[in-house]
């Protein structure tokens, strides 16, 4: 058998030309200098021709260095925004305002989808007024601030023979917090559980007071006459 050539020189280190976990080929164009821009700009699109689209240039195909130019003359970056589109889609903008825009808008985002928390308040099935009012309390205190209140019966033994109660129980705690939350759905029985949740009103919309019908308004009274007295006669 024949031998193969063995190769004598240096070995570049294993996995040299491997990508990081997580991290992308190197691909020249991909990202910025920074390694943080999502774009291709400026010097960086490899295109011979781009499609220019915005409202601070005439829409149309232009070559590249005609595009660089006028995003130079109007002291702005030329973008990619499109890439897979022939010709790829341009646009001149300032592009370190059109970050700090995007980063806003995420930022704004992910404020808003803030976390729901779950508040839990237990039940036994005979629970007596003191604990309930107690617990009621509580539960208004967790709705005004925003929060979930999970309410549950819990049925040990054999307890759940009393369900039926549990169940009037749950209905009477969904209507004592009406002002304060609405019922997301009716008494669930989960095994040993039995659980509504109630949800926050959100803001301005309580329940309005009933409508007082308002005072009919009375009729003048027309302005009695006069009564004549009777002539004296002489006599």
């Amino acid at each position: 058998m024949e031998k193969k050539p063995q190769f004598t020189g240096p070995r570049p280190p294993m996995g040299a030309n491997r990508p990081k976990p997580g991290q992308r080929p190197n691909n020249p164009g991909d990202r910025n200098s920074n390694g943080k821009d999502q774009h291709v700009i400026n010097e960086r699109i490899r295109a011979r021709e781009v499609r220019l689209v915005g409202d601070n240039v005439e829409p149309g195909i232009y070559p590249i260095e005609k595009a660089r130019r006028l995003a130079d003359e109007l002291e702005l970056d030329l973008v990619e925004i499109t890439a897979q589109a022939d010709p790829p889609v341009c646009r001149i903008i300032d592009y370190q305002k059109f970050l700090y825009q995007q980063k806003k808008r995420q930022k704004e985002q992910k404020a808003k989808a803030a976390k729901v928390v779950v508040k839990e308040i237990r039940f036994g099935p005979q629970t007596d007024d003191h604990d309930y009012n107690f617990k009621l309390k509580h539960a208004i205190g967790f709705l005004k601030e925003g929060s979930k209140v999970k309410a549950y019966v819990f049925f040990r033994g054999r307890s759940i023979l009393f369900k039926e109660q549990g169940e009037v129980l749950l209905l009477r705690f969904a209507n004592d917090l009406e002002d304060y939350g609405r019922l997301e759905s009716m008494p669930v029985l989960e095994g040993k559980r039995m659980t509504i949740m109630m949800a926050p009103l959100k803001a301005g919309a309580k329940k309005a007071a009933p409508k007082q019908d308002a005072p009919k308004a009375k009729a003048p009274k027309e302005p009695k006459e006069p009564k004549e007295e009777p002539a004296e006669t002489e006599e």
